[in-house]
């Protein structure tokens, strides 16, 4: 079975130190390079075989934002999870636009942190429990009752808040009792109707 492979992006030797400790606890996954600012990161992805980049957010140089658009704008298939001590949904919001698949805590607990990166990983969009309520909260606030939601069937205001959840479409499948194929098809039509370009953009709909 092939590994995880994992950038770690941070800006203190410590905290990488950390994170990698917890990840060799993983036979399968595999930590492949490691980088202090969002110009290394740039430079990992561009020359390594990477699956996940673990990505942190106030590093000197180049933030973890800039760096997070820069990357995903080369590269759209790009996995990048945000593990930031920032909670404020400006935060949030704008590394899910820049193209993050996920956002977490650095106060998360170990098993949320590998929850995180096997979903990622998958190809699922991961928040934090508390960071999905809080995101859910604000942008229902910034929606009006004609807003773009109003022309999705219900059945895809279900794949969407599934997609925000961070299911997997397999997953949303099993939800719904239909098939892959037809989670996909769903899938294309929100992203038409929202004209959103890529599916991490659906999380601010959700």
């Amino acid at each position: 079975m092939s590994k995880i492979k994992i950038a770690l992006v941070d800006d203190h030797q410590l905290v990488r130190d950390g994170l990698k400790s917890m990840l060799s606890f993983f036979s399968d996954i595999e930590v492949v390079g490691e980088a202090s600012d969002g110009r290394g990161a740039i430079e990992l992805m561009r020359n390594a075989d990477i699956d996940v980049m673990i990505m942190d957010i106030a590093m000197t140089g180049l933030n973890g934002l800039d760096a997070t658009q820069r990357i995903v704008d080369k590269d759209p298939d790009a996995k990048i999870l945000i593990l930031s001590m920032y909670d404020s949904e400006e935060y949030i919001a704008r590394s899910m636009q820049n193209g993050a698949r996920g956002y977490m805590l650095k106060n998360a607990a170990p098993e949320e942190f590998e929850i995180a990166v096997r979903k990622v990983a998958s190809g699922a969009i991961y928040l934090s429990p508390e960071i999905g309520d809080q995101m859910r909260r604000h942008l229902m606030q910034q929606k009006s009752s004609t807003d773009s939601l109003e022309i999705l069937s219900s059945r895809q205001r279900e794949i969407l808040q599934a997609i925000a959840e961070g299911r997997s479409t397999r997953e949303i499948a099993e939800l719904l009792s239909i098939s892959p194929k037809t989670v996909e098809t769903h899938r294309g039509h929100l992203m038409q109707k929202l004209n959103i370009h890529e599916i991490a953009g659906l999380v601010r709909y959700a």
